[in-house]
């Protein structure tokens, strides 16, 4: 865009028809929009084809002749334009979306801006499911059909309270090889767009002013190529369709007929309205005339199917009914006879069908002498006011050297680009280092890997971040986000190894760590846990490891004691229990005792006269008298019977000449069914015992189950 002077933004709008470009350059000053510069330029060649550029170099020359021409004219440089869309291959969708505020709030315009653009891109959404197709669409255009204020519909938002908004709001698609077509084009010339909008709709914002807009009427912008249709209803612009065929058409039968080239055809079609007889010269160089009446006679049944064609649509976009009138606009539309076969087509009084230019115009200053104020100036005129009343633009960026097109929402920003560009997410954002998974006590845990480096990000070399905003022409440069390190957790760091248990030694208490099991296996704090590691914290001890805990070595008499009972060095130990350790005293046999007895009686009666050993071992047992003692090993013990410690308890075995291990159970409370798995162990005298193995008086018997 420009500025001239102390005026106001100068506006540049471009009409690049299939015909003409058509440039105007004006500004608005209040209501009224004043044009302070015309220019119209033909393509020399068919470089546009039913309003689609075919050749960009030849129409990006084209734009740039109107545009100097303009500059010239202005005595200013223009940067920026504003241009439309052809509906070749137009799409539509009518939608509805609402908003709710946490509270009232006074709406502004960027609020309804906000609301319309919520619409468009719902529109989007519900576009891209319902056409399966491997071409591109931009919304090129859209038009709020009804606000709603709290549910109810509402003319204009702005300056309302409301907790809820709504629009329902029809939105335009066209192919991306159309859009990019036109940009390209515009970028040869030197230009950029500011704006991008619909024919159909930069006309009807001239033909049809918002107060007709309660009628059901039809707009026709037949241009070259096409013909532009739009329909309005209800106080809103209801639908809009295309028809590929308009005013190139008929002159294609002219050129067939008079063998002529196409712009010496264009020149009979439009003198045809003018004059009754035509010169020209065929493309032999001869010298031909055609009268207006042949002109008309062989373009008539064009006519009729073009206005027939033109009339179904109508029909087919307002409801399979007849609009209440037709306007016209564009150059294809002055063509004789076009309004009133449009007319009988839909079963109008002609006059219901009417070609719209400078009656319409009233609101439009010319500040130009000779200015142009025909039907052909309605769509360039629509374009520039476009300006004012959306912002749907697309724009180009540069991101990591590649080429990108975004639709300008008015908020685009660098995670835009990047999706555009197809730049996985994963990239932006810091990866994290592989992480692990594993059991802790029967439950499973995962630690995940460190935190990596996020995008490092610049735009237009300045360091940016993922919502730093854009405009056209932005340089985007992003380098990838990297992995952190994988995770590294150790044994000791678990919160469970924090913890400690008490055991009182000696009558002291003594807080030792808990230990881990990791496979089974015992393992030290700084054993580093690896995926799917099983892990077992253990709340105890066995005796030996308390002993090896405390600096202390267990030899085979050494005798241990948890809780008050003879224990094993496997006995665990835990938190509260009791552990004291002594010294095994030395169990003797019968033998022994009886040897010791009689060794004391040798020194209290007279030596008898000697005999064989036998024969006194015989007299002792059999005849004992008052004054010798008894043997200690018989002790409160009957005849027959003998006292075994099992499981740190006294158990006297007696009704049998000799006992064996097995025996125990009959004394003892040992259910063996309650296995559960387990292992039993039986043991004698602090070793493994076999079960036939015969018992003696005074062995110590442990029983029990061994934990897995």
């Amino acid at each position: 865009m420009a500025t001239l002077g102390e005026k106001q933004e100068l506006v540049f709008g471009l009409d690049i028809g299939t015909r003409s470009i058509v440039g105007t350059v004006g500004y608005k000053d209040g209501n009224r929009f004043k044009i302070l510069a015309q220019r119209i330029k033909e393509h020399e060649t068919r470089a546009m084809i039913d309003g689609q550029i075919h050749d960009i170099v030849k129409v990006g020359e084209s734009i740039r002749v109107v545009k100097e021409l303009l500059e010239r004219d202005l005595d200013t440089k223009l940067s920026g334009v504003c241009i439309a869309a052809a509906g070749r291959v137009l799409r539509t969708v009518t939608t509805s979306v609402e908003y709710t505020y946490g509270m009232d709030k006074e709406l502004t315009a960027e609020d309804i801006y906000a609301l319309d653009t919520m619409g468009v891109e719902k529109a989007y959404e519900e576009f891209s499911k319902t056409n399966d197709t491997e071409m591109q669409f931009y919304c090129v255009g859209y038009t709020a059909m009804r606000y709603y204020l709290n549910g109810y519909v509402i003319g204009n938002l702005e300056g309302h309270k409301a907790k809820t908004v709504g629009v329902d709001l029809i939105a335009t698609f066209l192919p991306d090889d159309v859009v990019d077509g036109l940009y390209k084009a515009v970028e040869i010339a030197g230009l950029h767009v500011v704006n991008l909008t619909l024919e159909p709709i930069a006309a009807i914002t001239v033909a049809i002013p918002e107060k007709f807009r309660m009628l059901n009427l039809a707009l026709v912008d037949v241009g070259a190529g096409t013909s532009d249709i739009s329909i309005t209803k209800e106080g809103t612009i209801t639908a809009y369709g295309m028809l590929p065929i308009a005013g190139d058409s008929l002159t294609e039968l002219i050129v067939q007929h008079c063998l002529v080239d196409f712009e010496t055809a264009e020149n009979i079609k439009r003198q045809a309205g003018e004059k009754e007889l035509i010169e020209y010269l065929d493309i032999i160089g001869l010298p031909q005339t055609i009268s207006a009446a042949e002109v008309m006679e062989l373009l008539n049944p064009s006519i009729e199917n073009m206005t027939k064609q033109v009339a179904e649509i109508i029909r087919e976009l307002n409801g399979d009914k007849a609009v209440s009138a037709v306007f016209v606009v564009g150059g294809g539309g002055m063509i004789p006879g076009y309004t009133e076969k449009l007319a009988q087509e839909l079963g109008l009084v002609k006059e219901r069908v009417a070609i719209r230019g400078q009656e319409v115009m009233q609101s439009i200053d010319f500040e130009v002498s000779e200015a142009r104020k025909d039907s052909l100036m309605v769509t360039p005129i629509g374009i520039c006011l476009s300006y004012y009343e959306m912002s749907n633009n697309f724009i180009f960026v540069t991101f990591n050297d590649q080429r990108v097109k975004l639709y300008d929402n008015g908020k685009l920003s660098v995670v835009d680009a990047a999706i555009a560009a197809g730049f996985s997410n994963e990239s932006l954002f810091p990866k994290r280092g592989k992480g692990i998974v594993y059991n802790v006590n029967g439950k499973s845990r995962m630690a995940r890997g460190l935190q990596g480096e996020a995008a490092v990000i610049t735009v237009d070399g300045n360091e940016a971040d993922i919502h730093t905003k854009l405009i056209n022409g932005s340089k985007v440069v992003v380098t990838p986000s990297t992995a952190g390190d994988p995770v590294r957790v150790e044994l000791g760091s678990l919160p469970e190894l924090k913890e400690q248990i008490t055991i009182k030694v000696s009558g002291k208490n003594v807080k030792l760590p808990k230990t881990a099991y990791v496979g089974g296996v015992i393992q030290v704090p700084s054993y580093v846990i690896q995926d799917g590691d099983d892990i077992e914290v253990a709340n105890w001890y066995t005796a030996e490891q308390a002993a090896a805990l405390l600096d202390m070595v267990l030899s085979d008499d050494t005798q241990i004691m948890v809780n008050g009972v003879p224990a094993l060095k496997d006995t665990k130990v835990f938190d509260t229990f009791t552990l004291d350790f002594g010294k095994k005293e030395k169990s003797q046999t019968i033998d022994e005792l009886l040897e010791e007895d009689m060794a004391k009686m040798s020194h209290n009666v007279p030596q008898p006269t000697p005999l064989q050993k036998e024969e006194v071992s015989t007299t002792i047992e059999a005849q004992p008298t008052e004054a010798q003692p008894v043997p200690s090993a018989f002790v409160s013990v009957k005849p027959g019977s003998i006292v075994v410690m099992v499981n740190g308890r006294p158990i006297t075995m007696s009704g049998k000449t000799s006992y064996v291990y097995v025996d125990v159970f009959d004394y003892i409370d040992f259910d063996l069914k309650e296995s559960r798995g387990r292992s039993i162990v039986c043991e004698i005298n602090n070793r493994p015992a076999d079960y036939m193995e015969y018992l003696k008086d005074g062995d110590v018997v442990s029983i029990y189950w061994r934990e897995n």
